[in-house]
């Protein structure tokens, strides 16, 4: 038995079909943003922060790294209500997406401090610059530079792994294309068109984003044979940033 394509009918879920894709960038968008502000910060604190602070930030990604995307976006939107958090399905799959991105972003931006050089945060220390100005202008650029393409990947596996937020009925790619099937019954026809949607999307957003990075991050990764010291030399010496005067 022959099986005969049809895809005839989908004009009509067109507008759909787009909405979902819509739905789908803005969450991935929304979460990147907030998710690398949450590994940037956790990342500062498991290298220079007090030692409760560090466990709770390891805590944290032990947690998120160690559970399914699908168990942690239930979790928020079944039972976050149940203590009297109510959020509808939107805010919880960026909820629950962020929480998600922002506990591998922390280990990926830690690596990319841990690559710096003593050398240069001893220098910009030299300068007088204290603490929070080294990490802002020295370290941080250089180790986003160096990371750039894990949290680049990271971001794209975030973007492909929203297809769950479906089950919590948000209007993504996957939710239209469920809809989609449902009505016309032809169930392979629909998961050709999404598939191939994800593929198109990922090699787009690879292809801006590094652009946009080489843009962004030029001229700034760390190089040199002293580029990657062991974590405890980055933590002394940022211990010892912490102690110099404050700016003026």
């Amino acid at each position: 038995m022959t099986y005969a394509f049809d895809f005839s009918g989908f004009g009509l879920y067109a507008g759909m079909l787009a909405r979902g894709v819509a739905v789908t960038l803005g969450l991935t968008a929304v979460s990147t943003l907030l998710g690398g502000l949450v590994g940037i910060a956790g990342a500062s604190v498991a290298v220079a922060g007090p030692k409760w602070a560090r466990w709770l930030v390891a805590s944290y990604v032990e947690l998120i790294r160690n559970t399914p995307f699908i168990v942690q976006l239930f979790f928020v939107f079944f039972g976050l209500p149940s203590l009297g958090i109510h959020i509808d399905e939107i805010q919880a799959a960026i909820l629950a997406m962020t929480v998600n991105l922002g506990a591998y972003a922390i280990e990926i931006v830690r690596a990319g401090i841990d690559s710096i050089s003593r050398g240069q945060v001893q220098a910009a220390q030299a300068l007088g610059l204290h603490g929070r100005q080294v990490f802002r202008y020295v370290v941080l650029p250089q180790a986003l530079a160096n990371v750039f393409p894990a949290l680049l990947s990271q971001v794209l596996i975030v973007m492909l792994g929203s297809a769950v937020v479906s089950q919590i009925s948000v209007p993504d790619l996957t939710y239209a294309a469920n809809f989609i099937q449902s009505r016309n019954f032809r169930s392979f026809e629909s998961y050709v068109i999404i598939t191939a949607t994800y593929l198109l999307l990922s090699i787009l957003l690879r292809r801006l984003l590094n652009r946009f990075g080489r843009g962004l991050f030029a001229g700034r990764a760390a190089r040199g044979a002293d580029s990657a010291p062991r974590n405890w030399r980055t933590r002394l010496a940022w211990r010892g940033a912490r102690t110099l005067p404050t700016e003026r």
